[in-house]
């Protein structure tokens, strides 16, 4: 064998050593994920459930199951796929919960400081109010896909992750997740035509 099937490869098998360290109860290799992680992790719950109160508690139960579960984690599986096949979990839990009680208005939601909108200095107000209603016409929309195509969108266009990997977090074949992202595609399309316009 040549030297170059030793050399340790790029960041999923990185992953892999490090969850079998966790495994073992090697809480520094948690540590270690979790610091290569949490980003990645704490975006995609706050577009998933639109920045509200739960994100950091979500974000945290994320890799307290990774830490719980790395048993039940295999080496062979890539291990982002993995965490956020467990953060999908975590996040419909939530979105079903958060049906089941009642929501905040707009207006309590700007009372709170939940909708500041922060102008660029060279940003006309004008250019600004319609920046901040497009912004929030495509968060909304995305808010009111159905929640597996509101999380394949979110992890494809912020997470830019590969079609295969989006199936495996979803339990979907890649053609069914392909045609998943291409309903969703088509819902926001229709949903933001007054701004395609």
């Amino acid at each position: 064998m040549d030297e170059a099937q030793h050399m340790p490869s790029a960041e999923p098998d990185e992953d892999a050593q490090l969850m079998l360290r966790v495994r073992n109860g090697d809480a520094s290799a948690m540590e270690m994920l979790v610091r290569k992680h949490q980003n990645s992790v704490y975006a995609t719950v706050a577009r998933m459930l639109n920045n509200g109160p739960e994100v950091e508690d979500i974000a945290q139960q994320v890799f307290i199951r990774v830490w719980k579960g790395a048993g039940n984690y295999e080496p062979s599986a890539r291990f982002t796929t993995w965490m956020f096949t467990i953060l999908r979990n975590l996040v419909f839990n939530e979105v079903r919960r958060q049906k089941r009680k009642p929501t905040t208005s707009a207006d309590a939601m700007e009372e709170e400081g939940g909708m500041t909108v922060f102008l660029e200095p060279s940003q006309a107000p004008d250019e600004a109010l319609e920046h901040t209603e497009l912004q929030r016409a495509v968060d909304n929309a995305i808010a009111a896909l159905p929640e597996k195509a509101r999380l394949a969108v979110q992890l494809r266009r912020f997470e830019n992750m590969p079609y295969e990997e989006i199936a495996r977090t979803l339990d979907m074949t890649v053609p069914a997740t392909k045609s998943l992202l291409f309903r969703a595609r088509n819902m926001l399309k229709d949903a933001l035509a007054s701004f395609l316009e």
